[in-house]
């Protein structure tokens, strides 16, 4: 079956753009909406001192916060108002999920539909009010701490850093709704994907001067830029792989009408996760060498021997950050996939496994099944983000682009693609319609 890009490729012409009337204005609210995200991160938070911020930070390059300033699309190295990025609404919206899996409440308004939904989605936002209040918090004592990076330290500085992140990250996620509900794609994985995209031309020009003034060999340059779209093309072809269960509805009378007898699939995909393993995984990981860094004079020498085994690109480290990235797949696909859940919706619509008992003998089923797939999806999402990591530490190279970046772009590429398919499909279908109608007035 051909994907939504190969469609989009193949019926895509700027005939039918330009009817697409709607899709034009999502599409231009979209950039709009960008733009004013990517403005975020260049206005810096007020009584800061940049430059000192610049310095302190060019020092603990390498861990935590590399991660964050990724995510947040370069806004931490500037110390913008957009410095907490979105990661406190996704930090509140895995929270949210975990706890309605605790809480019979929050399960049953899951249960509810569009209503419960929303529920749940103010609840979301009040969490990301909170962790990014304490997090904003947390950052204003550390810059506090970094010399003369703050021109007057006090508890005025700390209010204003807390209100300023703050309100940035709740501006973010007021943007990313908006283009969720009024353009075209994820709001907030497009929010990750434009400041991730925007590091782009910096990483094409620090790879092409390292290798105009010697320091990169520039076959091995090549090599890397080959190595970077097989592993584009890997990741597209594993995003897109899933396994299909077989499922059949028997026949049932109702007077003297005949319904069912029909036959489907219930597709899983081999990534149920996403990319959420990876980021949860680098970020445990880099937390303790991170703060660490922060008082690397004061360490004892069994601390210090120990951050140095699991700083990036040391092999503890490649090891931990699978097993790391395996725990949390496995967790997140239990909460986002429950067996139980998917064979009991089969059983209330009459669905069946051919050979498998409806209600426990299809949750086993289900169990076993997710948990195949599972273990080659978390294996996928190893390879992935450890093979550009060992790869770009071993050669020592400044232009490193993770695993997780691409495997983010890639990812949001594909489900935006697909929504303008959806879209230019729509709009064909609504011409098609209006064309049958006006045939049958003349008639």
């Amino acid at each position: 079956m051909a994907s939504a890009a190969e469609q989009l490729a193949a019926n895509f012409n700027f005939g039918n753009l330009s009817k697409a009337h709607e899709l034009r204005q999502r599409i231009f609210f979209t950039l709009g909406a960008l733009i004013v995200a990517r403005l975020g991160t260049y206005i810096p938070m007020p009584g800061i001192d940049p430059a000192a911020i610049a310095q302190q930070l060019q020092q603990q390059g390498g861990g935590l916060l590399d991660v964050f300033n990724t995510l947040a699309g370069g806004a931490v190295n500037r110390m913008a108002i957009f410095a907490l990025g979105i990661m406190p609404y996704i930090s509140a919206s895995i929270i949210i999920q975990l706890m309605t899996t605790v809480f019979p409440e929050l399960e049953t308004l899951k249960k509810e539909g569009e209503a419960g939904r929303k529920i749940l989605n103010q609840y979301t936002r009040y969490g990301t009010v909170g962790l990014a209040m304490i997090q904003a918090y947390g950052i204003a004592v550390g810059l506090e701490h970094w010399g003369h990076a703050v021109i007057n330290p006090g508890y005025f500085f700390r209010l204003t850093a807390m209100v300023t992140l703050t309100g940035g990250t709740v501006l973010l996620m007021w943007i990313g709704e908006q283009i969720t509900s009024r353009g075209v794609g994820n709001g907030i994985s497009l929010i990750i994907f434009a400041g991730i995209v925007a590091r782009f031309p910096a990483i094409i020009g620090q790879g092409l001067e390292s290798a105009r003034t010697g320091a990169v060999n520039p076959i091995l340059l090549l090599a890397f830029a080959a190595f970077t779209v097989a592993l584009v093309g890997f990741i597209v072809f594993m995003e897109r792989a899933q396994r299909r269960l077989f499922v059949t509805y028997p026949k049932r009378q109702v007077g003297n009408k005949v319904y069912g007898g029909e036959s489907s699939h219930l597709p899983i995909k081999l990534n149920v996760s996403g990319v959420i393993p990876p980021i949860f995984a680098s970020s445990i990981l880099l937390l303790p060498t991170t703060i660490a860094s922060f008082n690397a004079q004061n360490l004892p020498g069994w601390l210090q021997t120990i951050v140095t085994y699991i700083s990036r690109g040391q092999p503890l480290y490649l090891l931990l950050y699978a097993l790391l990235i395996f725990f949390f797949a496995f967790f997140y696909t239990s909460i986002v996939f429950p067996p139980d859940e998917t064979a009991e919706n089969l059983k209330k619509y009459g669905g069946v496994f051919p050979g498998i008992r409806p209600g426990k003998k299809s949750a086993q089923f289900i169990d076993y099944t997710v948990t195949r797939i599972t273990m080659i999806g978390a294996a996928y999402l190893a390879f992935v983000c450890l093979i550009p990591e060992f790869m770009f530490y071993k050669y020592n190279l400044s232009f490193s682009l993770g695993g997780t970046s691409i495997l983010i772009v890639v990812s949001v590429t594909m489900d935006t693609v697909a929504q303008i398919q959806s879209h230019l499909i729509a709009q064909q279908y609504e011409g098609l319609i209006k064309k049958s109608k006006l045939r049958g007035a003349r008639k």
